[in-house]
């Protein structure tokens, strides 16, 4: 194990989120949510490229039945609603809308999510300007044509990931004001979260919950943004451990490499003095000891 976190690409995004490791391709790909961008950095050649997104996405997942594409279908949660995006060899990206989303209140769009282990996506929503402390966003479920709402009153969700059964769902709300972790029983057969728990209150804890991951044996990883820092809770909710990255705003990780033993760290670039974090909005690289599991596909879109 090394704690070193090497960079992979100077990327300079606004906010780098929602990484997802292509075993097929042996890629990472990401988003540049503010930069209205897909991102693919190639493990093998070392050569990235991106591709212009129609709206701000927040999170995406890898569509089932990607193979025969040059660069995946991949499900993205964006400002209006869930769509199907196809980057092409000539930089252009296609855009096939699957569910329209009716935000309580303007200037919102998408945050984190993910999908679950059965390939359902699960994605929260926000309002952008997080100085309104606006509990205006809930988390919704996408099951094909249309956006179920599972539970609202959140500020900035953030964190979801999934225990390696799938029994587990966790779930943050990285606002200033609240900070939280809570760990949801998850019914696996209807995709549904229930008997929320606060499992940990990073207030004590240093940075803000941001994106989070989980390795084989249940340990949920999470960015301390504003920290510098990707903390290791234990299934029981203990710190573990925290490995440093060279920026102040981690945003979210994800396993990957050829024996997902790779965390691959996103973050951000604020604007401001960045002489102290001159590779602030890059992608990073730990190697924490430990492996991952793969990302499911989506299979519902």
């Amino acid at each position: 194990m090394t704690t070193q976190a090497d960079l992979v690409l100077d990327a300079r995004n606004g906010v780098g989120e929602s990484p997802v490791w292509d075993a097929q391709r042996q890629s990472l790909f990401w988003l540049d949510i503010p930069g209205r961008a897909l991102w693919c950095w190639n493990a093998a050649t070392g050569q990235s490229r991106q591709w212009a997104t129609p709206e701000m996405a927040g999170c995406m997942a890898l569509a089932a039945g990607s193979e025969a594409t040059p660069h995946g279908r991949w499900v993205a949660a964006m400002e209006t609603g869930v769509a199907v995006l196809t980057p092409q060899d000539d930089g252009t990206l296609t855009q096939e809308a699957r569910a329209r989303v009716r935000h309580p209140q303007g200037g919102m769009r998408f945050n984190d999510g993910r999908c679950d282990r059965q390939g359902r996506l699960r994605a929260g929503t926000m309002v952008m300007d997080m100085s309104l402390a606006a509990p205006a966003g809930s988390l919704y479920a996408f099951d094909g044509a249309v956006l179920r709402a599972l539970q609202g009153g959140f500020i900035t969700p953030n964190g979801m990931a999934f225990s390696p059964d799938g029994k587990t769902m966790y779930l943050s709300d990285s606002h200033p004001s609240v900070q939280t972790i809570w760990a949801y029983e998850y019914d696996t057969d209807s995709g549904t979260p229930h008997h929320p728990r606060a499992w940990v209150d990073m207030k004590a804890l240093p940075g803000r919950p941001d994106g989070a991951a989980v390795d084989e044996d249940g340990g949920y990883w999470i960015c301390g943004n504003d920290a510098g820092l990707v903390h290791r809770f234990t299934p029981d909710g203990r710190l573990d451990r925290s490995l440093a990255v060279p920026v102040k705003k981690p945003a979210m990780c994800a396993f990957g490499g050829s024996g997902l033993d790779t965390l691959f760290v996103t973050s951000i670039r604020p604007g401001g003095d960045l002489s102290d974090q001159p590779l602030a909005g890059g992608v990073f690289a730990l190697r924490p000891g430990v492996r991952g599991l793969p990302e499911p596909t989506c299979t519902i879109f």
